[in-house]
C-alpha cells in the first residue's frame, strides 16, 4: 500500500512542478495577492477630503480646523465661500466631508452659550460615513471639553481644573486599533483556501482530460490510497503557503503573532482536510477543467462571504447565522486571528479544532466512499 502511495505522490509532484507557470500560481501568486489585498482591504479612513466652510473666521474656528487638519484624518481640498459650492464639492464626489462653522461660533462660546458646528458627510459609502464622522465627533468633544473647564475655571476663580471623571479606556491585542491586523489573518486564509481548493478541483478531471483515469482505475490501487496520494502532495502545498503566508503577515505587515506555530500548523492540517477533500469532490463532479473552475469559485465565494471575513456574523439574519455553522471558512479565521492577535492555545480554541478535525474526517470520507463507485 505504501508503495502505492509513494508512486502516486511522485507522480503527483511531477505533473505540479514540471510546469514552471505552476509554481508561480503556487507559491508566487499567493503572496502577491496577500500583500495587494492585505493594503486594500482596510477599514482605516486616512486624509478624507474635506472641504472647509468658516463663516466665522475667528482665532476659535481656526483652531478647530487646525485641529481636523492635523489629526491626518482630514485633508483640506477647498476652503468655501458658499453653501452652493458645499454641495458641489459633495454632489461632485470631491469631498467625503464638509466642515461648515456658524457665524458667531466663537462668541457663542465666550459668552457661554451652544455654539453650532455643521458637518456634512457623504453618505453613499455608509461605512466610511460613519468612521469618518466618528473621527470628527472626537475632535469637536476633544475641544468642547477644553473649552467648559476653561469657562469652570475662570468661573471658579482659578485655573485648576475640576473634578470630573476620568475615563482611560485600554484596548487589548490590537492597541492603535488597526484594522489591517483584523484583515490579513482573514486574507491569509481566503488565499490558502482558494489555492488548495483549485489544485485539487483539477486533479481528476486532469486525469479524465488527458486520458489516465482509466489506467489508474485498473491498477490494484484502492479508493483510500488514490485519495491519499491526491491530497498528500497538495496538503504539503497548503502548509507550504500557510508558512510562506504568515511570514508575510508578521514581517510585511507587521500584524503581531502572539501564538503558537505547531496550533497554528495543526488546525491547518484539520482545516485542509476539508478544502482538499471539497476540492476532490468537485473534481469528480466535472467533466472538464472549466466545469471545475468554475464550481470551484461557486463554493469559495459564499463561503468567503458567510465566513466573518468581512462582515460580522453578529449582524447577519439568524437564518443565515445558523448556515454559517457548516461553513469550515469560518471556524478556521476565528482560529487563525486568535494566534495571531490574542495568542491563545487549544485550552480557548478546543471548539474550533474539534469542529473542523470532525467536519476534515467527514468530508474525506465521503470523497472516498464516491471514489469507491467511481474506481469500482
Amino acid at each position: 500500500m505504501f508503495d502505492r502511495i509513494r508512486q502516486m505522490l511522485i507522480k503527483e509532484f511531477i505533473q505540479v512542478f514540471r510546469d514552471p507557470r505552476m509554481r508561480t500560481v503556487i507559491f508566487i501568486i499567493p503572496c502577491v495577492q496577500t500583500i495587494v489585498i492585505g493594503y486594500a482591504v482596510t477599514l482605516d479612513v486616512r486624509e478624507a477630503p474635506t472641504g472647509i466652510y468658516d463663516l466665522d473666521n475667528t482665532a476659535l474656528s481656526r483652531e478647530l480646523i487646525a485641529r481636523f487638519l492635523a489629526s491626518g484624518y482630514f485633508r483640506a481640498v477647498a476652503h468655501l465661500s458658499g453653501d452652493a459650492q458645499a454641495q458641489a464639492l459633495l454632489d461632485q464626489g470631491q469631498a467625503s466631508l464638509v466642515l461648515r462653522i456658524n457665524r458667531g461660533f466663537a462668541e457663542d462660546v465666550k459668552a457661554g452659550r451652544t455654539a453650532q458646528v455643521q458637518v456634512l458627510v457623504d453618505g453613499a459609502d455608509s461605512n466610511t460615513a460613519a468612521i469618518v464622522l466618528s473621527y470628527a465627533n472626537r475632535i469637536l468633544a476633544g475641544l468642547s471639553e477644553e473649552v467648559v473647564v476653561e469657562q469652570l475655571a475662570r468661573i471658579n476663580g482659578s485655573r485648576s481644573t475640576p473634578n470630573r471623571i476620568d475615563l482611560r479606556a485600554r484596548v487589548w491585542f490590537n492597541e492603535n486599533l488597526e484594522s489591517r491586523y483584523f484583515f490579513v489573518p482573514g486574507v491569509i486564509v481566503v488565499v490558502v483556501t482558494l489555492v488548495t481548493l483549485l489544485l485539487t478541483s483539477m486533479a481528476v478531471v486532469r486525469e479524465k482530460e488527458i486520458g489516465t483515469m482509466e489506467q489508474i482505475m485498473v491498477t490494484p490501487i484502492t479508493a483510500t490510497e488514490f485519495v491519499l496520494g491526491k491530497i498528500i502532495p497538495f496538503a504539503l502545498i497548503g502548509f507550504a503557503d500557510v508558512i510562506v503566508l504568515t511570514l508575510v503577515g508578521k514581517y510585511w505587515f507587521g500584524v503581531p503573532f502572539r501564538g503558537s506555530v505547531g496550533l497554528l500548523l495543526l488546525a491547518a492540517g484539520f482545516y485542509l482536510m476539508t478544502t482538499l477533500g471539497g476540492g476532490l469532490l468537485i473534481s469528480t463532479l466535472s467533466q472538464t477543467q472549466q466545469q471545475a473552475m468554475m464550481s470551484t469559485f461557486f463554493f469559495f465565494f459564499p463561503a468567503m462571504l458567510l465566513s466573518g471575513f468581512a462582515f460580522p456574523i453578529a449582524n447577519m439574519p439568524a437564518v443565515v447565522q445558523w448556515l454559517t455553522l457548516a461553513n469550515p471558512l469560518r471556524w478556521f479565521l476565528v482560529v487563525v486571528r486568535a494566534i495571531f492577535l490574542r495568542g491563545v492555545g487549544h485550552d480557548v480554541l478546543w471548539k474550533e479544532l474539534a469542529i473542523l478535525a470532525a467536519m476534515g474526517a467527514a468530508t474525506l470520507w465521503f470523497v472516498a466512499r464516491r471514489f469507491t463507485k467511481t474506481l469500482a
